[in-house]
């Protein structure tokens, strides 16, 4: 019921500071305590302080009243900007005076097309659209790269069509922003005084931004509520360091309130303050754990199977690796600093896949030889090396159906083993391709 004034009260159905105080100070475990995913898309608007609201979305859009017009951080994906801005409609009908891209991943700027549709329908200028240099960058690298990203994301989401509309599709039309900068930006819109700062972490193109007189802090994807994505395997590259450089300046301004675009709200200066420090110290660690062996001559081999994130960190309810992992982040910091060989010579210039393959089977005794191991090590729940011996058997005989079967059930069963939404969704795929083949 609104209150006076045509404003609605306090959302009472999701009081989501505390919902993450109680997630992160008594950490109940996943699901446990009837509290639910962390991450949640509802479309649902709450207020989290004085004129400050969250709309939870794909990604989350952030609300500000500024007194002279609503303030955004991200616009969520396209298929979600309508229900948005409903629910934004439904707090304030001021128009948007600033939208503010966090980064330029799809899942924050997809939804500004509905943003400005709903100014043009109230017959107010269109926002003002604010952020990084790189997102126009980004935009056209998109471009380049449609089906690519298309077929990327369906791998990683199970062809759900999040992120494009479409189960094949993948966005074509962007809202660009129309004010940029490179290092730093500090605007006055109303009441609001926005410091904007660049960092690079899961792009290289990221806002966050302290607002002094509030002492809130939005941080778009530098807190994402689960293991940081900086080793996404299917992705451009990840910044890990500055990742976690970024968060120790945020720490350093002592913020109250915390605002990710994933996630819960935090509040409370020592509880985000022993939240971004676990995750810049995670972050850290296994940077520096990387970097000695790499230094010492490892091979990215050796580095994969020897360096990992203490399981206490990774227990925590906002570094669980339910969507990246550790071992992903140690391959993209191999990347950074190392280049792309792995240090095995043979591997410089290799055969073709399918030449290994016919060679091996050729030397076991053949692709049914291949599959009976394979099959075996996945009953002793070796499956790094079952789905190995699977994958020569195809590649050696395309058309074989029994190693099809087999290939199919053993990524069917690696991906139940599985936490990071981006094995599960590149195993399934693998499932999915020999089922159908089968």
């Amino acid at each position: 019921m609104p209150a006076p004034g045509g404003r609605p009260e306090r959302n009472p159905m999701a009081d989501l500071l505390e919902l993450s105080r109680r997630m992160i100070d008594e950490d109940p475990g996943p699901g446990a305590g009837g509290l639910g995913p962390a991450n949640r898309v509802t479309l649902e608007l709450s207020e989290v302080g004085d004129g400050v609201a969250v709309v939870e979305a794909f990604s989350h859009v952030v609300a500000f009243d500024s007194g002279d017009g609503l303030v955004l951080f991200d616009a969520s994906l396209g298929a979600f900007g309508p229900g948005v801005v409903k629910a934004l409609r439904g707090w304030r009908t001021d128009p948007v005076h600033t939208l503010v891209y966090t980064h330029g991943h799809v899942d924050h700027v997809g939804g500004a097309g509905a943003i400005m549709a709903d100014a043009d329908a109230g017959g107010a200028p269109r926002p003002a659209v604010v952020g990084h240099e790189h997102i126009p960058e980004r935009f056209d690298r998109y471009d380049l790269t449609n089906g690519y990203n298309a077929v990327i994301n369906q791998r990683q989401f199970g062809g759900t069509g999040l992120t494009g509309g479409e189960s094949v599709g993948f966005p074509r039309h962007w809202v660009r922003p129309t004010v940029t900068y490179r290092d730093h930006l500090d605007l006055q819109i109303g009441s609001l005084d926005l410091e904007l700062r660049h960092s690079r972490g899961e792009t290289d193109d990221h806002t966050w931004t302290w607002i002094p007189s509030q002492r809130t802090v939005c941080v778009g994807d530098l807190l994402i509520w689960v293991f940081p994505n900086a080793g996404n395997p299917q992705k451009v590259q990840r910044y890990p360091l500055e990742w976690a450089q970024a968060l120790r300046q945020i720490a350093a301004l002592e913020p109250e309130l915390l605002l990710p675009a994933h996630g819960l709200p935090i509040g409370g200066r020592e509880r985000i303050q022993m939240v971004l420090d676990d995750v810049a110290g995670a972050l850290e660690g296994i940077v520096a754990a990387t970097l000695e062996l790499m230094n010492a001559g490892a091979t990215l081999d050796e580095i994969v199977h020897s360096v990992s994130v203490p399981a206490s960190l990774l227990a925590k309810p906002y570094l669980r690796p339910t969507y990246d992992e550790p071992e992903f982040v140690v391959r993209n910091i191999w990347r950074m600093y190392g280049g792309w060989y792995d240090g095995n010579p043979a591997r410089l210039k290799p055969p073709s896949d399918a030449a290994i393959a016919h060679e091996t089977a050729a030397l076991a005794g053949g692709v049914p030889v291949l599959v009976r191991r394979a099959l075996e090590l996945g009953e002793a729940g070796d499956h790094r090396l079952a789905c190995h011996l699977v994958e020569l058997a195809v590649q050696a005989a395309p058309d074989d159906v029994d190693a099809h079967r087999a290939r199919a059930d053993l990524y069917a069963r690696r991906r139940e083993a599985e936490s990071s939404l981006m094995a599960k969704g590149i195993y399934g795929w693998a499932a999915k391709q020999s089922t159908e083949l089968s």
